[in-house]
């Protein structure tokens, strides 16, 4: 029995979120195990309801599995980044979900905007750190017209940072990355380990020749770690180059290790060369605590209720769920009903199909069992 917990949040999130559960389910049932759901009203419906977001007490509830299932968060009638901030990012931050886990995969009859690439040149991971960097949220702005404020701030960065800044310009604002030494290691060794159960190819994502401190302590503590796993062959990658040979030659890639703010846009990048952000997943992962599943996408509240939307990306975020949870079989053969739902034709209109959203979880559920 494994227990998780789904939040369906906003939009077209609840659809997606029961689409794959009837694939995991499906999967329960071949494999043998069963999952208990527990479902978790959290969204823009209460938010404008109750003024809520996301309280203590379903954090502590929420404490009590080993993985949450998150359909898709944003409302056009909140404004952008409140719900986003307290809920998505509360939960990441709150369990401590220092790896953000994305895989690059084109899965077979899948179009990819690569010219010449097939399933065989695209299948990577991007593991992301997920706690700091400038994602932390050190800064601030200000406009001429605060002069007393502005003296501080320009003492601040001559002190601390060697920087001369004229404080009658009419605005300043600033943001200040974090990378921490122990915060690195550990995805860094995460990623490790992952290249090491694959092809022992690892690469290391950052811009250590611009940015030397922060990403610096970043290429020492890879290069410190490297030396533990002689074994896996590394590299280290600048982000503006990452992202030529992404497109060029995706095949030189099997796991990616990179900073916060650099993975973030990087795997957007990997999501479009994989066919599209409706078949890209995404884990937001403690080993040791509390993790949860998602697509990458958004919400798209102009389509919520009307069983259109694609649920491929938030299936195979549940085939992660899986085998976080250790059905490395069911999680294979979750994947595998993906492609054979693509080959079929059963996929939604993006995709060039006429299938619905549970037409499409039923017919990858159909296949998981009879696979």
């Amino acid at each position: 029995m494994h227990r998780v917990a789904a939040i369906g949040g906003d939009g077209i999130g609840p659809e997606i979120i029961a689409a794959g559960r009837t694939v995991l389910d499906a999967a329960g049932e071949r494999y043998g195990f069963d999952i208990a759901w527990e479902e978790f009203d959290i969204g823009a419906d209460r938010y404008l309801a109750t003024g809520e977001l996301l309280t203590e007490d379903e954090l502590a509830d929420l404490s009590r599995f080993k993985a949450i299932y998150f359909g898709a968060i944003g409302d056009d009638r909140v404004k952008p980044g409140i719900l986003e901030k307290g809920i998505l990012l509360a939960i990441r931050f709150h369990f401590d979900q220092y790896i953000n886990l994305r895989p690059i995969k084109l899965l077979e009859g899948v179009w990819t905007p690569l010219a010449g690439k097939g399933p065989e040149n695209i299948d990577f991971v991007v593991v992301r750190e997920n706690t700091e960097d400038f994602y932390v949220g050190i800064g601030s702005r200000f406009s001429g017209r605060e002069r007393r404020v502005l003296e501080v701030e320009r003492e601040l960065y001559q002190v601390k940072f060697g920087l001369d800044i004229e404080t009658d310009a009419d605005e300043l604002a600033y943001q200040i990355g974090v990378v921490t030494r122990e915060g690195s290691a550990r995805v860094i060794r995460y990623a490790f380990d992952l290249a090491r159960a694959r092809k022992k190819k690892l690469a290391s994502v950052d811009k250590a020749n611009v940015l030397s401190d922060v990403y610096g302590l970043w290429r020492d503590v890879f290069s410190g770690i490297a030396a533990e796993y002689p074994d896996v062959s590394t590299e280290f990658n600048f982000v503006d180059a990452v992202t030529m040979w992404f497109v060029k030659n995706p095949e030189w890639y099997d796991v990616v290790v990179t900073p916060n703010m650099f993975g973030d846009i990087i795997t957007d990048l990997g999501a479009m060369i994989q066919g599209g952000l409706g078949l890209a997943p995404g884990g937001n992962i403690n080993p040791d605590g509390t993790s949860m599943f998602e697509p990458i996408h958004g919400s798209a509240p102009k389509y919520r209720g009307m069983n259109i939307a694609n649920p491929l990306a938030t299936i195979w975020a549940g085939s992660m769920l899986l085998s976080h949870l250790g059905e490395e079989a069911a999680a294979a053969a979750v994947l595998r009903g993906i492609e054979q739902s693509i080959a079929a034709g059963v996929v939604t209109k993006d995709m060039g199909g006429a299938a619905t959203t549970s037409g499409v979880g039923d017919y990858v559920a159909s296949a998981v069992r009879s696979g």
